[in-house]
């Protein structure tokens, strides 16, 4: 089994993070290619570089997408994997609907991040999933995904204070521990706390193993002329399906 590990933005020291996570929870059969942004934000952490990080994910599939059985965008805000699922010629799993997905099947659940301009943005996701009725909250941390992976051992009493607020004022069952930044905090994190911890890179991996074994749901996607584009974006948007 081979599946796609993209990374939409452009620090390939978290891809490597979240790969070396990844390759770990899914043991020695099954191969991860690991795809960083070529473009775009440093670390995601609004919605324009949200909006180009979608652009970064195209880039990537269209790049190093040959012959993988699934593809797994390793983002807690899933830029572009709608766009990602209507021409991806294999299942497409995004880090941050698993996640919640998932801890929607145990309940109600909260998610705690890094970086406060992801609240409203992750609120719109749950509601666009259709989850809304089993969010608890949303806590965030002054700090960004981006400066928890780069000193995760500063962010961690905030991270832990949050979680505990989404247990014990949200009555969340479940908090989800989401970014990729975030990748093996959750079991630092877990012995500290009587609520469940789910770590949003665990729960996409599982999901993306899953779904290489499933069928493929792809959208319409139509023939698309473009300019500009790197060239093997612009041939698979063009061959459309």
């Amino acid at each position: 089994m081979r599946i796609l590990l993209i990374n939409p933005n452009t620090t390939a020291s978290v891809t490597d993070r979240v790969a070396e996570h990844v390759r770990r929870i899914a043991g020695p059969s099954v191969e991860i290619v690991p795809a960083t942004g070529r473009f775009g934000a440093r670390y995601i952490a609004s919605r324009a570089a949200a909006a180009i990080a979608g652009h970064a994910a195209l880039d990537a599939l269209a790049e190093y997408g040959s012959g993988c059985d699934a593809v797994y965008l390793a983002c807690f805000g899933d830029p572009g994997l709608l766009a990602l699922r209507e021409v991806a010629a294999v299942p497409v799993v995004g880090m941050a609907e698993a996640a919640c997905r998932e801890a929607a099947g145990r309940g109600r659940f909260s998610i705690v991040t890094g970086g406060t301009a992801w609240r409203p943005m992750l609120a719109e996701l749950v509601t666009m999933l259709g989850l809304s009725a089993h969010l608890a909250g949303i806590r965030t941390t002054t700090a960004t995904g981006g400066a928890i992976a780069r000193d995760p051992d500063a962010a961690l009493g905030a991270l832990i204070a949050a979680c505990r607020a989404c247990a014990t004022d949200d009555g969340a069952d479940t908090v989800i521990l989401g970014g990729a930044g975030l990748a093996g905090l959750a079991e630092r994190i877990r012995p500290m706390l009587a609520c469940r911890i789910l770590c949003s890179v665990e729960a996409g991996t599982r999901a993306a193993i899953a779904a290489a074994a499933g069928p493929v749901v792809r959208g319409a996607a139509a023939t698309t002329e473009s300019v500009g584009l790197a060239p093997a974006l612009a041939r698979l948007l063009a061959a459309g399906h």
